[in-house]
């Protein structure tokens, strides 16, 4: 699938009515989604015929287009059952198959084989460490590369957490983007806010017995 032919796929898919903010709901637009999920598997082939989970799926977008691009398996993970629904009726929609789990992603205790974790996680702004939480269980998870966005500001933090604390062998920002953030909140004052965000990947270290 081309890579614009995915983008305009993944615009059709339902987003959030009522987003929660103590959650962070922002949905991962299809231009971002889109890039993410198509360099992710033509720059390093992390989703065709792997397994793929996505963390604090949402809307589902992330797993839709790994699912798209030929992925063997998707596992959509998110606390919210509300969010699930909602990812669930985009996968049926597009007549897409995909696991969906309800789970906290800080308490996952995952039985199983893994290749590629994908997210788009929490930034952090209500819960401090949120999006470290997220990172660290994904390297954990992953046995193959983990495909993260991140605030652009917080870039030289998130290396560092992810080589020191977080068993990465290495850590690479693919791309700077922009991501666009709608007025969704009563505390927002602008329609749209664009935030610059890393496209991260990470590879873990490689550990016998992967899985946890």
């Amino acid at each position: 699938m081309k890579l614009k032919q995915l983008e305009s796929v993944l615009g059709d898919l339902e987003q959030f009515s009522n987003p929660k903010v103590e959650l962070e709901q922002y949905p991962t637009g299809p231009h971002i989604a889109s890039r993410m999920l198509y360099t992710a598997e033509n720059s390093f082939g992390d989703v065709s015929n792997k397994v793929v989970a996505d963390f604090g799926c949402g809307c589902g977008t992330l797993g839709a287009a790994a699912t798209l691009l030929g992925a063997d398996q998707v596992i959509a993970i998110d606390i919210d059952s509300d969010s699930l629904e909602l990812a669930s009726e985009n996968a049926a929609d597009l007549e897409l198959d995909i696991d969906f789990v309800q789970c906290d992603i800080r308490n996952l205790e995952w039985r199983g084989h893994v290749d590629t974790v994908v997210m788009n996680p929490p930034f952090g702004t209500r819960k401090k460490g949120v999006d470290m939480d997220f990172l660290s269980m994904a390297l954990k998870v992953a046995s193959q590369a983990v495909y993260s966005l991140h605030k652009t500001s917080t870039r030289e933090h998130v290396k560092k957490a992810a080589l020191r604390d977080f068993n990465a062998s290495s850590a690479e920002v693919l791309c700077e983007l922009r991501y666009d953030v709608p007025q969704l909140y009563k505390f927002h004052k602008k329609k749209e806010v664009d935030i610059a965000v890393d496209l991260w990947r990470f590879v873990p270290k490689r550990n016998l017995g992967r899985g946890i």
